[in-house]
């Protein structure tokens, strides 16, 4: 795919300017009377890499980079399937372990665990077919996702009193409040496996999308 083409231009451009209006609503806008602000939870963190991804995206497809930056793009991507994952299994089966009873502002929902994520994962796969050698991505995602738990319980927890659980308190998602530390410990790292079992997933359709599909484009 020609990524030069005007029309991938304009796509990647609506993709960049949404992550950007949704980081900068988060900032600015967003009600974040805690310590950590919008940063405290792991959407933010992908929204954000989304923003940076999509900038670059936008950048290649205009000829001011040429660094193709597929590791950024797969990191993105396999992130924000973890919090799509994520968040609606826990939103569908009790919408307080998620949203600590609050209300659900569509238009920041449904983008941030939904919309957003998918124009990134059409942008990686089928537009900057970035999924070829996976492994180049697993060890900057793994690296993520322990900078993220490290900050939750280290920081996000110490310096926050809500949301409040049976077992302790401040941690960014209510549910993790009502488990133990090995508990805890065990959630994180299933939910690395998960990360590492999507780049592998992402690989294999990309094998076949890359190789079979489409064999003009090279490995």
């Amino acid at each position: 795919m020609n990524i030069n083409a005007r029309p991938i231009v304009t796509y990647r451009w609506i993709v960049f300017l949404l992550a950007a209006g949704y980081c900068l609503h988060q900032i600015f806008l967003g009600s974040w009377s805690g310590a950590g602000g919008p940063f405290r939870y792991l959407t933010i963190w992908a929204l954000f890499l989304s923003f940076y991804s999509a900038s670059r995206m936008v950048a290649l497809s205009e000829h001011r980079i040429t660094r193709r930056h597929e590791v950024t793009a797969m990191c993105a991507a396999v992130l924000n399937v973890m919090v799509v994952f994520l968040y609606w299994r826990l939103y569908f089966t009790d919408p307080s372990l998620v949203n600590g009873n609050g209300q659900i502002i569509w238009y920041l929902e449904y983008y941030l665990h939904g919309l957003g994520p998918v124009l990134q994962i059409i942008d990686a796969l089928f537009i900057a077919c970035v999924f070829r050698r996976v492994w180049r991505a697993a060890i900057p995602l793994l690296l993520i996702i322990g900078a993220y738990v490290a900050w939750a319980e280290l920081f996000v927890q110490r310096f926050n009193d809500k949301p409040v659980g049976s077992v302790t308190s401040g941690l960014p998602y209510p549910f993790l409040n009502s488990m133990e530390w090995a508990d805890r410990v065990g959630f994180y790292a299933v939910n690395a496996g998960t990360a590492m079992g999507l780049l592998v997933v992402f690989g294999v359709v990309g094998t076949v999308l890359y190789r079979f599909a489409r064999p003009q484009v090279a490995a």
